[in-house]
C-alpha cells in the first residue's frame, strides 16, 4: 500500500484532544484491503469513514467514484477539509440508500457500536449491491463481538472473521441472502400517547431514555401531560418554579422559539411541539439516523408541519440569538471514549443560539457536575431535578 500522511488529518469540527486521533489500525486495514482486491472504485463503497482516513488514501491511490456514507455532519466536513488540504478529490457523499449501494461490489465499513446500525447497514448492501457483493466491516478487537457475527449473518450467507493485526480485525461478509419485502427499519414505539420511530444508528432506539424522561418530566411534557392537553377544554400545563433572577420564558404566553439540541429520535422537540402548538419548534443533530429518526416522529405524531430538523455540527448553521428555549440532552462519550469535550461544545453552542434572557434547559449523568460550567457558559443557573442518577438545570443566558 501507498504511503500516505495519515498524521496530516484532522478530527475538526469534531473534538480534537490529546487521547484522540483522526486515524486508528482499523482504517488502514481496510484500505489495503480494498487497493488488493482489484475493485474500481465506482464499485466501492465506503460506510462509516469518520475522518476520511478510508476514502482518502483510496483516492490518492488513484481510485475514482467512490461512494461515501457518514452519518456524523462533523465526519463530513472532516473527510471534506482532509481532502481540501491534502488536494484529493474523487468521491461522492450518499446517504444510507440506494444510491450509495447501488451495482458496488466492495463494500468497506468501520464497525458501528450499535448492533442495530449494524443490522441496518447489512440489510442495505444485501438490498441494494451487486449479487457478488462483499462486505469487510473492521473495528477494534477490544470493541467487537460475536453478536456483529450473527448480525451478519441475518444478511450474508458466509462470514469469515480475520487474523487480528495491530489490535484490529477485519469480518468478511460474502454471499448476500434474499432480503424480507420491507427493510428492517425504522422501527417504532408507543409511550404513553408519545410515538418515537428510530432508525438503526440513532441513540436508544425506539426506546425512551432514562434522561430524556426526566427532563420531560421536570418540563411537565410527560405522558400525563400530553394526555391532558390533547382533550379540548384541558388546563393548562402547570407552571414551572420561578425564582428571582429567572426569565420565565417557558411560561411566557407569546409564541416561542425552541431548540432541541442533538434531537436523537425527537422526543424533546415532538413532546414540546404537542404540549405548546403555537410554539415554533426546531430540532438539530449531526447524526443522520437521528436526523431522519426525528423527522418520522413528528410525521408520527402529527406535529411534523411544526417542528423544523436539520442536520448539523451543534447548531453551527443556525443564526445567533435565534431561539428563547433551548432542550439539551449532551452525550458524555465520543465514540468508544468517556470525553466530556462534546457537551461542553453543545453548551458553547446554546450561549451563541439563545437570546439574552433565553432559558437552557439541560439534563445530565448527576455524577458530571457540569452546573459550573453551565453558569461559565450561559448563566447563572438553577437544580430544577435531581435523581440518583440524572440532573435537570435551568440556566439564563446572561445579556
Amino acid at each position: 500500500m501507498p504511503e500516505f500522511p495519515y498524521a496530516r488529518l484532522r478530527r475538526w469540527p469534531d473534538v480534537e484532544a490529546e487521547n484522540l486521533q483522526a486515524h486508528d489500525a482499523t482504517d488502514l486495514l481496510l484500505a489495503s484491503r480494498a487497493l488488493d482486491s482489484g475493485i474500481t472504485g465506482a464499485e466501492t463503497a465506503v460506510i462509516g469513514d469518520e475522518y476520511g482516513a478510508i476514502t482518502l488514501p483510496l483516492v490518492a491511490s488513484g481510485l475514482r467514484g467512490i461512494r461515501v456514507h457518514q452519518d456524523l455532519a462533523t465526519g463530513r466536513r472532516a473527510l471534506a477539509r482532509n481532502a481540501e488540504e491534502l488536494g484529493l478529490d474523487g468521491f461522492t457523499t450518499h446517504e444510507l440508500d440506494e444510491t450509495l449501494l447501488r451495482g458496488t461490489r466492495l463494500v468497506l465499513l468501520q464497525l458501528p457500536k450499535a448492533l442495530a446500525e449494524l443490522e441496518q447497514i447489512a440489510d442495505a448492501v444485501a438490498r441494494w449491491a451487486a449479487p457478488d457483493a462483499v462486505l469487510v466491516a473492521g473495528g477494534r478487537v477490544k470493541h467487537m463481538t460475536l453478536a456483529q457475527n450473527e448480525v451478519l449473518r441475518r444478511s450474508f450467507g458466509e462470514v469469515q472473521p480475520q487474523r487480528a493485526e495491530r489490535k484490529s480485525r477485519l469480518l468478511v461478509a460474502s454471499q448476500p441472502l434474499a432480503v424480507p419485502a420491507q427493510p428492517p427499519f425504522p422501527v417504532r414505539a408507543a409511550h404513553d400517547g408519545l410515538a418515537l420511530v428510530a432508525h438503526g444508528g440513532a441513540f436508544a432506539g425506539p426506546r425512551l431514555d432514562i434522561g430524556t424522561r426526566v427532563l420531560l418530566e421536570a418540563l411537565a411534557l410527560d405522558g400525563s401531560q400530553r394526555r391532558r392537553t390533547a382533550r379540548p377544554g384541558a388546563a393548562s400545563p402547570p407552571e414551572l418554579p420561578e425564582n428571582e433572577g429567572f426569565s420565565g420564558v417557558v411560561n411566557a404566553e407569546d409564541p416561542r422559539r425552541v431548540l432541541d439540541l442533538g434531537c436523537g429520535t425527537g422526543a424533546l422537540a415532538v413532546s414540546w411541539a404537542l404540549a405548546h402548538p403555537g410554539d415554533a419548534v426546531t430540532a438539530t443533530d449531526r447524526s443522520a439516523a437521528a436526523v431522519a429518526s426525528t423527522r418520522a416522529t413528528a410525521a408520527a405524531n402529527g406535529v411534523a408541519d411544526r417542528v423544523t430538523v436539520t442536520h448539523d455540527d451543534a447548531g453551527s448553521d443556525l443564526p445567533d440569538g435565534a431561539f428563547d428555549v433551548v432542550l439539551l440532552n449532551p452525550p458524555f462519550h465520543l465514540g468508544s471514549s468517556v470525553h466530556t469535550g462534546a457537551a461542553t461544545r453543545l453548551f458553547e453552542a446554546a450561549a451563541r443560539l439563545l437570546r439574552p434572557g433565553g432559558e437552557l434547559f439541560t439534563v445530565y449523568n448527576s455524577g458530571l457536575a457540569y452546573r459550573p460550567e453551565l453558569t461559565r457558559l450561559i448563566g447563572r443557573t438553577e437544580q430544577l431535578r435531581r435523581t440518583p442518577k440524572f440532573t435537570v438545570t435551568r440556566s439564563v443566558r446572561r445579556p
